[in-house]
């Protein structure tokens, strides 16, 4: 079978998505397996925990690709094997209501059965997490904030809702408590490069906002720099890098155009805002990591999303040192 199959569907292209679920119908019929209440431990060795994740993928994939009716035998096949009323199983029936939806009245009364369901057992976080994605759709933002934080006093290291409300709070230009957000989330995964990277992009964007703007986007060039610290070449830290130190040197320059004195200390007081020196330095050294990644993808023929904005950064850099 496919390695397809057993990575997270979360991971896989529209193509290798659609490859997957065109597999769904033999996966299926190949299966021997019968629903049963018995716990996988006491079951025959034929079954294990990996068979039901595979069909939860399979059931992920096939939503996405429009295989309605192979996506319901899957939701059949997981709740003959874990009971309707297992938590997962009314969170994955939840999502496949909200994708058989036509229209704003039916994605209203899933909200509602979701409402009922909570109403009966609010500890159900699966479907706690359905509904506030329900409502993001809905573009009922502040009642998804609203029961992200309601999840989060309940449940204060869960990640992925840390991760949801700082996307939120962005969304609404509340740029101080998405930080705050991100912050939490390295408090429990201080190596995470994508996150130091995603808090100074935060940083970067709140800048002119800011009373402190020269600590914000040093504080934001620190950020980028620790996230290419943890992962070599990092693409985005790399983006966000050359961006930030662009900046600050502009500013830096603004303010000594002005005879204004710059300050001396970033937005906590603590470390002093870069040099203009180090920070081209800085830039030069993203630029040159910026400039391999474009010239290996020239060379492949492909050119993704990130490809195309690395090469208009570029483009926009050298223009403006021509100047």
């Amino acid at each position: 079978m496919s390695t397809l199959f057993y990575t997270s569907p979360l991971r896989h292209s529209h193509p290798e998505a659609l490859t997957v679920s065109q597999q769904a119908g033999k996966y299926i019929r190949q299966d021997g397996s019968s629903a049963s209440s018995i716990p996988i431990p006491f079951r025959s060795k034929s079954e294990s925990a990996e068979q039901w994740s595979t069909y939860e993928n399979l059931l992920y994939s096939c939503l996405r690709t429009g295989d309605d009716k192979a996506a319901h035998l899957c939701l059949e096949k997981l709740g003959g094997r874990f009971g309707t009323n297992n938590e997962r199983v009314l969170g994955l029936r939840g999502l496949y209501q909200e994708a058989m939806a036509e229209d704003k009245s039916n994605l209203l009364q899933v909200l509602h059965e979701y409402d009922e369901t909570l109403a009966e057992d609010p500890t159900i976080t699966p479907v706690r997490k359905r509904r506030i994605a329900l409502l993001r759709s809905l573009a009922k933002e502040s009642d998804a904030i609203n029961a992200l934080i309601e999840l989060l006093e309940a449940s204060p290291t869960d990640i992925e809702s840390w991760a949801e409300l700082c996307e939120l709070y962005v969304s609404q230009g509340l740029y101080q408590q998405a930080e705050f957000c991100l912050e939490e989330i390295l408090l429990s995964t201080p190596n995470a490069w994508n996150i130091q990277a995603r808090l100074g992009e935060v940083l970067y964007t709140s800048a002119p906002a800011t009373q402190d703007q020269l600590g914000t986007l040093a504080e934001s060039v620190r950020r980028f720099c620790r996230s290419i610290e943890l992962c070599n070449g990092y693409v985005r830290g790399c983006y966000g890098l050359k961006l930030a130190s662009d900046r600050l040197v502009e500013v830096l320059r603004d303010n000594a155009r002005a005879d204004s004195q710059p300050s001396n200390s970033s937005r906590n007081h603590e470390l002093a805002v870069p040099s203009v020196e180090v920070l081209q330095k800085l830039s030069e050294s993203a630029t040159s990591v910026l400039a391999e990644v474009a010239g290996k993808a020239s060379l492949d023929g492909s050119r993704s999303p990130e490809v195309a904005f690395v090469e208009d950064l570029l483009r926009v850099s050298t223009m403006n040192r021509q100047r």
